[in-house]
């Protein structure tokens, strides 16, 4: 059985560390993993999205509307904006940070309000949670994308704490490691 991962945000967020992450402690379980970046404009703080999909054979790398078993978000109108793509009794994990999109910047529209309660009132199950402030406890405010994923950790009981140390070993440069290893624990616990 293929699972669906979707992990959205703003450009320059390191959500292609998160995919990288995420696609290499599946791939040390032995799980077969496609993962296809699909980029807006992500230098300008447009959208950036990536596709994670595993299980014993995957044949393609797309996730379709209504298909996601979980949608990882950077940022709070991201994950409203790609909503749509959560199956029935999926989940969101989303940071609750709000990064003012380009309308918003210049002036020609306003941030939408409440946007966590519109989804949960919406169906979605959301796990919401400050990962800025855990980033910044562990060193950096670029440290989002891996308290986000220790969080995410918690929803793969199979997969051991090791293994995702392990695989954040082997994807992050050694002089990130330790604020890496903290942030990803601080979101984890």
């Amino acid at each position: 059985m293929t699972k669906n991962i979707m992990i959205v945000g703003v450009g320059g967020q390191g959500s292609l560390l998160a995919s990288k992450l995420l696609g290499h402690v599946l791939l040390s379980q032995n799980y077969d993993v496609k993962v296809s970046e699909v980029h807006g404009m992500s230098q300008r703080g447009g959208s950036v999205v990536t596709y994670v999909r595993y299980g014993d054979k995957v044949y393609s790398p797309i996730i379709d509307k209504g298909q996601a078993d979980v949608i990882i978000s950077f940022e709070k109108l991201e994950a409203a904006r790609y909503m749509n793509y959560l199956k029935k009794g999926g989940k969101i994990v989303v940071s609750d940070q709000e990064i003012d999109p380009m309308p918003v910047i210049t002036g020609a529209a306003e941030y939408p309000e409440n946007l966590i309660e519109k989804m949960k009132a919406a169906g979605a199950d959301i796990d919401d949670m400050d990962a800025l402030s855990l980033a910044m406890e562990a060193g950096s405010p670029k440290a989002v994308n891996i308290v986000l994923m220790g969080r995410v950790s918690r929803y793969f009981p199979e997969i051991s704490e090791e293994a995702w140390l392990a695989s954040l070993e082997a994807c992050v440069p050694p002089k990130f490691l330790e604020m890496n290893k903290k942030a990803f624990m601080l979101g984890r616990n």
